[in-house]
């Protein structure tokens, strides 16, 4: 009975491991799709502000806040800050400026490798040297996947420095996250972050007279399709899967985003997809496999948990909210 509940476990976690790459790739298409015509600020505030209205009013009626302190909410506030409003804001405001999506996702998908050298000094664990091949291997091939576009692209060279801090954002918001003491279930950490996040963008887009939305059916089709895909869903599965697998399996993962996202891209924007491509397509696959099952080995490894091994998954007991 326990080998079949594990396995359901192993099913439930690849599922979610690959709508998480989906809905995380879909994110960078978004806004170079629905921004042609329209500013990415306008896309923003009203991806965000709707969201986090229903996002309160379903925590608040399913009691879901009880137990959540002040302190709790600060924290959650401030990882929100860096991780969702600061790494959208630059991702969209890279894309506006001209980097390609797969460009901007290449710079993103560099996460791992800086996280990987971070979690020893900031969070006192240690990455496997099978670990540690497995992201340098991904990280060629996510090279790969975005050469064509580094050389076609006509953004301006400070363009590139927007995706850079996206990546910054999202790892200051991961670790603060990892270090938090907070045991807020993922429906209200979500809800957190989407609410500081909105009322950030709308402050923002006042100040830059871009609150007021077009009326156009396309926009609004837009607009929900990026509050459902790449923020509720892509978000809530980036924390779920933190508590589940841990820092250094789930940063593989964003080894995955970047050919999504140049796939993808090539298909419904023409950006350049080639043999090239292909060939760093299947050295991401193996990275990622390389640096998961590493993580499964020690996990399932009597007396390897712990810091003496690989990145330990973070605390299992929110992990199912």
């Amino acid at each position: 009975m326990s080998k079949q509940i594990g396995i359901l476990q192993i099913i439930v976690t690849a599922a979610a491991a690959a709508a998480f790459v989906m809905s995380w790739s879909s994110g960078f298409l978004v806004a170079a799709i629905a921004t042609d015509d329209v500013s990415p600020l306008t896309l923003l505030v009203w991806r965000f502000v709707p969201l986090a209205l229903v996002l309160l009013v379903v925590v608040v009626s399913t009691g879901a806040t009880r137990g959540v302190t002040l302190a709790d909410v600060r924290r959650q506030s401030l990882i929100g800050l860096f991780a969702q409003f600061g790494y959208c804001a630059a991702v969209y405001a890279a894309i506006a400026e001209g980097v390609a999506t797969g460009t901007t996702a290449l710079i993103d998908a560099v996460q791992p490798l800086v996280v990987a050298m971070l979690v020893g000094p900031l969070l006192g664990l240690r990455v496997r040297g099978a670990q540690w091949i497995g992201l340098i291997v991904g990280a060629l091939g996510v090279l790969l996947v975005v050469r064509s576009q580094l050389d076609d692209s006509t953004a301006h060279p400070a363009a590139y420095l927007w995706p850079a801090l996206a990546m910054a954002c999202l790892i200051i918001g991961t670790f603060l996250q990892r270090r938090s003491a907070s045991h807020t279930g993922t429906l209200v950490t979500l809800t957190i972050h989407v609410t500081l996040t909105a009322a950030a963008l709308v402050a923002v887009a006042a100040m830059f007279g871009a609150l007021v939305p077009p009326a156009s059916a396309s926009f609004w089709f837009a607009v929900v399709f990026a509050a459902a895909s790449p923020t509720l869903a892509a978000y809530g599965l980036y924390w779920w899967l933190l508590r589940r697998v841990g820092i250094t399996a789930l940063n593989a993962l964003l080894f995955l985003v970047a050919p999504t996202t140049a796939a993808a891209g090539a298909l419904l924007l023409g950006e350049p997809l080639t043999v090239v491509t292909l060939f760093g397509f299947v050295l991401c696959g193996v990275g990622v496999a390389v640096v998961l099952v590493s993580e499964a080995r020690k996990a399932s490894t009597p007396g390897r948990g712990g810091r003496a091994g690989s990145v330990e998954p973070v605390d299992q007991t929110s992990a199912a909210s």
